[in-house]
C-alpha cells in the first residue's frame, strides 16, 4: 500500500469499492488495537498516582508540578516521532515507543523519590506522545485508503481503552494487588497487544518518494494556515475535556451541593456518551459530513455546559454533562481526518502539530480554569469554555471545506 504518510495523501489513492482487501483489513485492525493500547496504558496509570505520591512524599502542589512532566515529555516525543516517520515508518517508531513505555511503567510503580518519578514521567510521556502521534498518522493513512470515515471509530477504541485501563487497575487494587503487580499486568497487556498489531503497522516500504514540492518536508515545520486553525480548535476541545475531568465533580459538589460520592457520576455520564458518540461517529460523519459534525458537536457541548451552569437541578447537570460528552466525542477525530486531506503541510507534521496544540490545552487548561475561578467563579470559567466552543463551531467549514483541502 503506497501511502505518503510522511508527505501528502494523493486523492487518487483510494480503497477499492468492492470492500477492504486482506492487507487493508489487517491495517484497520492494527490501528484499532494500538488506539486501544494507548488509552489503556494512559488510564491504568491514573489509579496508581496516589501510591506514587505517598512513596515520594509529595504535597498536592508538588504532585501537580511533577505531573507536568508527563505533558512535557509528550510534547517532546510527538515532533521527534513525526520526523522519524518518513525515514523508518510507523511500525519501528511505534514499537520503540511501546518498548520505552513498557520499561517506564514499572518505574512509575516503584519510584520512591521525586527525581526518579520525574524522570520516569518524562520518558513515559515521551513514549505516549510518540505513540499518539504515530497512530494518528497511521489512522489518517488507513482512513484515506479505506475511502470512508473511520477516525471516530479509531478514537472510540482509545476511549474504550481508557475505560478498560481505569477499571482494570482500580479493580486490581481493590482485590489487593500491589502497584508493581498492576504495572506488570499492564505491561503484559500492552506489549502483547502491540505485538499482535505489529504486522498491520506501516513500514518504510509502504511510503513512496514525496512529490518535488515536499523536498523540505523533513525539516521542522510550524503549524500554519488551516493546520493552525485545526490545532486551535483541537486545543479548545482538549481543554474542555480536561475541564470536565478536573473540575466537574468540584462544581457539582460546591455549587450544586452534591456529596462527593455522587458528584463523580457527572464525569461518568460524560465519558459514557463520549464512547457511544465515537463508536457511532463514523456513520454520522458519512451521513452528515465533517462540517456538520464539528458544528453541531460544538453547539451541543456548549449547550450542555450552559445547562450545567445555569440550571440548579442536579439531574439537569448530569444531562448537560452527558450532552457535552456526545458533542465533544467527534470533534477531535474529524479534525484529525481533515489533516489527511489538507495540502498546507505534510500529514505527519500536520498531525504532530495539531496533537501538540491539543496537549497544550490539557496542560494549560486546568490551571487557567483555576485562576479564573479564583478571581471570579467556576461558573464564569465554564461559560468562557462555552464561548470557546461556539468559536470552534464557527470554524468548522473553514477546516473541512474545499478551500482547506486545496490550499
Amino acid at each position: 500500500m503506497p501511502v505518503e504518510y510522511g508527505g501528502y495523501l494523493p486523492d487518487d489513492r483510494r480503497g477499492a469499492p468492492g470492500g477492504p482487501s486482506g492487507g487493508l483489513r489487517r491495517r484497520q485492525v492494527a490501528t484499532r488495537l494500538v488506539f486501544l493500547v494507548v488509552g489503556f496504558a494512559l488510564a491504568a496509570w491514573g489509579p496508581l498516582v496516589p501510591f506514587a505520591r505517598a512513596r515520594a512524599g509529595l504535597s498536592s502542589g508538588g504532585l501537580g508540578l511533577l505531573l507536568l512532566c508527563l505533558g512535557l515529555g509528550s510534547v517532546v516525543g510527538m515532533p521527534l516521532a513525526a520526523r522519524l516517520l518518513a525515514r523508518v515508518g510507523c511500525r519501528r517508531v511505534l514499537l520503540v515507543a511501546c518498548a520505552l513505555l513498557c520499561l517506564m511503567l514499572p518505574g512509575l510503580a516503584l519510584a520512591s523519590t521525586a527525581a526518579t518519578l520525574a524522570a520516569c514521567l518524562l520518558l513515559f510521556g515521551a513514549a505516549m506522545g510518540a505513540m499518539d502521534c504515530v497512530i494518528n498518522v497511521q489512522a489518517v493513512a488507513v482512513e484515506h485508503e479505506s475511502a470512508r470515515p473511520m477516525m471516530s471509530g479509531f478514537h472510540g477504541m482509545f476511549s474504550v481503552g481508557t475505560l478498560l485501563g481505569a477499571a482494570g487497575a482500580s479493580g486490581g487494587l481493590g482485590l489487593g494487588l500491589s502497584p508493581a503487580a498492576i504495572s506488570a499486568a499492564v505491561v503484559a497487556c500492552v506489549g502483547g497487544t502491540t505485538a499482535l498489531a505489529a504486522g498491520g503497522l506501516l513500514g518504510p516500504q509502504d511510503a513512496i518518494s514525496p512529490p518535488p514540492r515536499q523536498a523540505g518536508a523533513r525539516r521542522l515545520v510550524l503549524p500554519h494556515g488551516v493546520v493552525l486553525l485545526a490545532g486551535a480548535m483541537c486545543c479548545v476541545a482538549f481543554l474542555v475535556e480536561g475541564a470536565v475531568l478536573d473540575w466537574s465533580a468540584v462544581f457539582l459538589s460546591t455549587a450544586r451541593h452534591l456529596p462527593p460520592a455522587r458528584a463523580g457520576a457527572g464525569y461518568v455520564a460524560f465519558c459514557a456518551m463520549m464512547v457511544a458518540g465515537r463508536l457511532s461517529g463514523d456513520a454520522i460523519v458519512r451521513r452528515m459530513g465533517d462540517a456538520w459534525v464539528i458544528g453541531m458537536g460544538a453547539a451541543c457541548a456548549a449547550t450542555g455546559l450552559a445547562l450545567v451552569v445555569m440550571v440548579a437541578a442536579p439531574w439537569v447537570a448530569f444531562g448537560g454533562l452527558a450532552l457535552m460528552g456526545a458533542g465533544c466525542a467527534n470533534i477531535v477525530p474529524v479534525l484529525y481526518g481533515a489533516m489527511g486531506r489538507q495540502r498546507v503541510m505534510p500529514v505527519a507534521a500536520a498531525v504532530s502539530g495539531v496533537t501538540i496544540m491539543g496537549y497544550a490545552g490539557i496542560l494549560v487548561g486546568p490551571a487557567l480554569i483555576g485562576m479564573v475561578a479564583q478571581y471570579s467563579s467556576l461558573s464564569v470559567a465554564f461559560m468562557m469554555l462555552a464561548a470557546l466552543l461556539a468559536l470552534v463551531g464557527m470554524g468548522a467549514r473553514a477546516v473541512t471545506g474545499p478551500r482547506a483541502r486545496g490550499s
